[in-house]
């Protein structure tokens, strides 16, 4: 069990957000429904919160009510290996949700995520100031990162 799980605040939504997240994500599984009893504070027998994992992680979605929402101060962010990732992710997760700018987007819940591969850090942290300043130009321009045009600015 990891000692430090992150927990999702959803109004009604959290057995859909994990149904959503799950199909997405490779090596994912749904996990615990608990539900509310007569005491609430929810409906009795609504679901309460929810456990399950993405590609490892554990998370915990809890129906705590409309008291809180999501806000971009918080994302999950998704290192990936090729184009073919970051696109199919950019996708499925803006779906119903926004497309934004260098990586990020807002799924159809409010959750952000930021959509990166991990090129960019690599070409980010190269010794060379100019070659990673180009890097930075060409992602401020971007909405869903694009590695060639990256590969690109950095050969310059």
């Amino acid at each position: 069990m990891q000692k430090i799980t992150p927990c999702l605040w959803f109004d009604a939504k959290a057995e859909e957000a994990m149904n959503f997240y799950t199909s997405i994500f490779k090596n994912s599984k749904k996990g615990n429904i608990t539900h509310y009893g007569e005491v609430g504070p929810g409906p009795a027998g609504s679901v309460m919160s929810v456990t399950f994992q993405l590609d490892g992680q554990e998370f915990i979605a809890l129906n705590g009510g409309p008291q809180f929402t999501f806000t971009p101060a918080v994302s999950l962010f998704v290192n990936c290996e090729a184009q073919e990732e970051v696109d199919a992710l950019w996708e499925k997760l803006s779906e119903g949700g926004e497309k934004l700018h260098c990586g990020w987007l807002t799924d159809k819940f409010g959750v952000s995520w930021q959509i990166v591969p991990s090129a960019l850090g690599e070409m980010l942290q190269d010794q060379s100031v100019e070659k990673s300043q180009r890097v930075m130009q060409a992602m401020l321009q971007m909405d869903k990162i694009d590695i060639q045009k990256l590969k690109h600015a950095y050969e310059q």
